[in-house]
């Protein structure tokens, strides 16, 4: 544990976000019971602050549920992330013309530290596998998005990302390690990573990232296909040239 940096936290602003952190797409109702349990928080302290975060619009008791559900203060504070992401409008009808050509999915992810995140989202006519949620946290491990995201990274903190995955899960670390050098590869020959369907077995994902940061953030486009598609065996040949293009033409847009 990091003591200096802890020692800068605000306890009671740390343990509200905690409660916050506690849903997700997979999770949006959650009993005190269950808050407890996530987060370790004493029964008084959980109950001080959800009504605070209650008050403040953040957080909401659903009596029909008789559970907690995130409040619409949560939406209204996205609103300014997305916002200040110009790089979505112009990217939105790119993503759009490859997802209708492909019959399939584009994605925008951006990351920050070891967080990645989907901002912008394009299906094409027909497609219904799999439609994520903008604002959903991606796995770094088992999409292609991750993937690249990781490869993307300067190598000392990539090095560090494995480093504590090694302790924290061994098995898991030892995985990674080895679709990162198959990452690696793909990136020197093709330019993008590969899904290898790791985290949807039905869904076959090619992703890359832009040249460089944007404000210190990693910008990941990444373009998904069923394994039934007939795009599915153009992946190299006709996806991927495609889904390079694209990337290029925003950052030309950007002037990288």
């Amino acid at each position: 544990m990091n003591t200096e940096a802890d020692s800068k936290l605000v306890s009671a602003l740390v343990r509200g976000i905690t409660i916050l952190r506690c849903f997700d797409h997979k999770c949006t109702e959650l009993s005190a019971r269950e808050l407890m349990e996530r987060t370790g928080l004493p029964k008084p302290t959980l109950f001080r602050l959800t009504e605070t975060l209650c008050e403040l619009g953040l957080l909401r008791y659903s009596e029909r549920l008789s559970k907690y559900v995130p409040g619409l203060g949560l939406l209204e504070l996205s609103s300014p992330v997305l916002t200040r992401m110009a790089l979505r409008q112009f990217a939105r009808p790119l993503m759009q013309a490859l997802a209708d050509l492909c019959e399939g999915q584009v994605q925008l992810a951006v990351g920050h530290r070891r967080e990645l995140c989907l901002v912008e989202l394009a299906n094409g006519m027909g497609n219904n596998v799999y439609r994520p949620e903008v604002g959903v946290r991606m796995s770094l491990s088992r999409t292609a998005s991750g993937r690249a995201y990781l490869m993307a990274m300067a190598d000392d903190e990539r090095a560090a990302y494995l480093r504590d995955l090694q302790a924290s899960d061994p098995q898991r670390a030892d995985w990674l390690a080895q679709r990162l050098v198959d990452a690696r590869e793909d990136m020197a020959r093709h330019g993008f990573c590969r899904s290898h369907g790791d985290l949807h077995s039905e869904i076959e994902s090619i992703a890359m990232p832009m040249s460089q940061p944007q404000d210190g953030e990693l910008w990941i486009f990444a373009a998904s296909v069923p394994v039934f598609s007939p795009h599915h065996s153009k992946l190299e040949a006709d996806l991927g040239p495609r889904l390079r293009t694209l990337v290029r033409s925003v950052e030309s847009v950007l002037g990288l």
